[in-house]
């Protein structure tokens, strides 16, 4: 079952391009990658998803019910944790759950456990919160009544490492209980950590949509290599880039070959490795 599809979903502001032409899907009990850098159109998508913005042309739909005739019926599975969090200053963060508590009018089974993980200083105001508190209160706030599924945006901005690796923890524990989470993000590593598969968006266009692992493993290896000769004696492919004295180079099922070829050379360092996520993201938008 498909949670999100989109097809040709579109969004201008004028003129000027938010996201065009968006065909993807993200499939019920998946953890799905959207990356891109800032500006990149992320955004624009989640808040078109989320009825916020209305398309310019194209469609979508969450649990099949279409985003611009349903949405309120929607809302009602869907949580959210937005880029730039504004919440009630005026409120300490117990009021703040209790509110947003009031409004979805069910039980908040995974409070308790958020708490624990995210501890927040609940009898403070929320105008005293530092941008990790505050960050960690809209995980708490999007999480705490078990929704289908969460669509994120930037959520780990202002977590310190740990408590990032602790939001990982908690989100593939719901994957495994089949939910389902939409995660915008341009930190790579957070991707590649727990995302199952990747979209990867430029210029609010779509150009990758893949399987993690698939994704990285369609690039080959990257090999940097450091010779006594000179390094611009070595025969190595166009795009071989040089660089504090390392030969740098991509090998797409190959490797034996360039072993041979390394052979005519005195090695003096030599690292293969698989492309990871920021490899392919460099690769994508290097131009």
């Amino acid at each position: 079952m498909n949670v999100i599809e989109t097809n040709n979903l579109t969004k201008y502001y004028g003129k000027i391009k938010g996201v065009e032409d968006l065909t993807l899907s993200v499939k019920k009990g998946e953890i799905f990658g959207f990356l891109g850098p800032n500006g990149a159109g992320k955004t624009t998508t989640i808040r078109t998803l989320l009825g916020y913005l209305t398309p310019t042309r194209g469609s979508a739909t969450i649990f099949g019910r279409n985003i611009e005739d349903d949405i309120v019926e929607i809302k009602r599975e869907v949580a959210y944790i937005p880029g730039d969090l504004n919440i009630y200053s005026h409120m300490t963060g117990k009021e703040f759950l209790n509110y947003f508590a009031a409004l979805r009018n069910r039980e908040m089974t995974l409070l308790n456990e958020l708490l624990v993980i995210f501890d927040v200083p609940l009898d403070r105001k929320l105008k005293g919160y530092s941008k990790g508190m505050k960050q960690k209160i809209g995980i708490i706030q999007a999480f705490m009544d078990d929704p289908e599924m969460v669509i994120m945006d930037e959520p780990t901005s202002g977590l310190d490492p740990l408590l990032q690796q602790k939001f990982y923890d908690f989100l593939i524990k719901q994957k495994k209980r089949g939910k389902t989470m939409f995660l915008s993000s341009h930190i790579l590593g957070e991707v590649d950590r727990v995302c199952d598969r990747v979209g990867i968006i430029r210029d609010g266009n779509l150009i990758a949509l893949e399987d993690v692992e698939t994704l990285k493993s369609k690039r080959g290896k990257k090999i940097r290599l450091k010779i006594k000769e000179k390094p611009e004696t070595f025969a190595g492919p166009k795009d071989m880039k040089v660089k504090d004295g390392w030969i740098e180079f991509i090998a797409i099922n190959d490797i034996d070959s360039w072993i041979k070829k390394f052979s005519k050379y005195t090695i003096q360092d030599l690292v293969i490795s698989d492309f990871s996520l920021e490899d392919i993201f460099i690769h994508y938008y290097e131009d």
